[in-house]
């Protein structure tokens, strides 16, 4: 059997790099899941809007032929070695990903989300909704991710940017995009492309300074 997208993510990070990595943890990202045509009709939703969470069943399109029995969790540093099946590595035999996000709206043909962790363009297989009373286990047992990672870093910036976006950014960034072995001050400074926007930021010590924003050219 193979399966084909019913849909793709159109979000504000282009890239892997300072993707959240699991769904909530930036809340104010936005994004839209635009359902491909013959998937598209009204009726197909019929009844959606009475639900606040939906999951996204999604590929791993970057990372398609490549997974190894152990992998290292960011989670643990990025040193410790797991099994596969107990992590939630992207680099799996069949590429797949889940994600619970928030209905913010639902159009023609498309659902606006919020708290994606997913990159721009990325295929949709399904999406199913949120149903709280036997998709939810707060008491459950969850290994080396018992609670939500906090905040690694205070954010600042030197540069003018709008509340809104100022609010996003600092979500998104105060959880550490750099990869798990990097920390503290490495005298780096890095890159993402955010919506039409070039960022760039460097670490020194607990405090993440965006220092240049431009549009894309």
């Amino acid at each position: 059997m193979t399966i084909e997208p019913i849909a793709y993510y159109r979000g504000q990070i282009s890239g892997k790099f300072a993707l959240p990595r699991q769904s909530s943890l930036a809340p104010s990202l936005k994004g839209r899941i635009v359902f491909e045509k013959q998937y598209s009709m009204p009726e197909a939703f019929r009844g959606l809007d009475g639900f606040e969470r939906l999951w996204l069943i999604w590929g791993f399109s970057e990372n398609e032929g490549h997974w190894s029995p152990t992998v290292r969790p960011p989670r643990l540093g990025g040193n410790e070695r797991v099994g596969l099946w107990a992590s939630r590595s992207p680099f799996r035999p069949n590429p797949l990903g889940i994600s619970a996000v928030t209905i913010e709206k639902i159009g023609d043909g498309v659902i606006y989300v919020s708290g994606a962790d997913l990159m721009d363009g990325t295929p949709v297989y399904d999406v199913k909704p949120y149903v709280a009373y036997c998709d939810a286990f707060p008491s459950s047992r969850s290994g080396f991710a018992a609670s939500a990672p906090e905040p690694k870093l205070r954010v600042d910036f030197e540069v003018s940017v709008d509340d809104k976006l100022r609010e996003t950014l600092s979500q998104v960034l105060s959880l550490d995009p750099r990869p798990a072995y990097h920390g503290g001050s490495d005298g780096r400074v890095y890159g993402m492309v955010f919506d039409n926007l070039d960022v760039r930021f460097a670490v020194r010590d607990d405090l993440l300074t965006v220092t240049e924003l431009k549009p894309r050219t």
